[in-house]
């Protein structure tokens, strides 16, 4: 299927509108995965031409996106992975943990970037990073794509290498969904319940009657904050 290579678009017009000099790309995989952390990865790169085949990892085949992380990887002038767990997506909720994640993963680059291009319409980062929201910015970014693949191959290995674990994880065939509910996760998920790995608050629970009972409700913010007398808000 044809499309557009990523290009330097956003990253010349944040240098030349702000001053930045160091921008990194930012994109995330695993928000809908029933199972497993939500990883993010934050790349820079720098204005160099990207390697061939380049966009975002939806788009590529799993031979593809393999392929392209060795090429990446070396590739890239920096790169680091950040990741909320199972636990803490059920604590914080999503958009708190995919904050954490991100500021985990910018927080690991040998550098600190002026600038984060972050993909979709949402700022999730906030302050005081200097955040531009990109729609498809995993289409259109080269940052943003680079981050993109190597995000998605290493959390589905990270996942691949979960599955092989014993005590019946092997049977969710997290090596092929990811965490993700296939037929065969829900199948599995239905006769034995959730395992360690599992989201605990996400909405699946409320089909499966056995497990219900297992669902954990987050507090909202507004809750918390009052029953702790502080401010909303998270401190990371």
């Amino acid at each position: 299927m044809p499309y557009e290579a990523p290009t330097h678009t956003v990253e010349r017009s944040l240098r030349a509108t702000t001053g930045a000099k160091v921008i990194a790309g930012v994109d995330e995989v695993g928000r809908g995965a029933w199972a497993g952390p939500v990883t993010v990865c934050a790349a820079i790169t720098g204005l160099r031409r990207p390697p061939e085949g380049l966009t975002d990892s939806k788009l590529l085949t799993p031979r593809r996106r393999d392929a392209l992380l060795d090429v990446l990887e070396d590739w890239v002038t920096a790169h680091a992975l950040g990741h909320a767990s199972p636990e803490e997506i059920d604590a914080l909720g999503m958009t708190a943990a995919l904050r954490l994640a991100a500021v985990r993963a910018l927080d690991a680059l040998p550098v600190r970037p002026d600038a984060v291009i972050l993909d979709g319409k949402h700022d999730y980062l906030g302050t005081p990073w200097q955040v531009r929201t990109v729609i498809k910015g995993d289409q259109s970014c080269v940052a943003v794509a680079a981050a993109s693949v190597i995000a998605k191959v290493r959390r589905d290995r990270m996942m691949a290498e979960l599955g092989e674990q014993g005590d019946g994880i092997k049977d969710f065939a997290f090596a092929a969904n990811a965490g993700y509910p296939s037929p065969v996760h829900r199948a599995v998920l239905e006769e034995r319940g959730p395992t360690a790995y599992h989201r605990l608050s996400w909405s699946y629970l409320d089909a499966l009657p056995r497990w219900r009972h297992l669902k954990k409700v987050r507090r909202s913010d507004e809750a918390a904050a009052l029953e702790d007398g502080g401010q909303l808000g998270f401190d990371f």
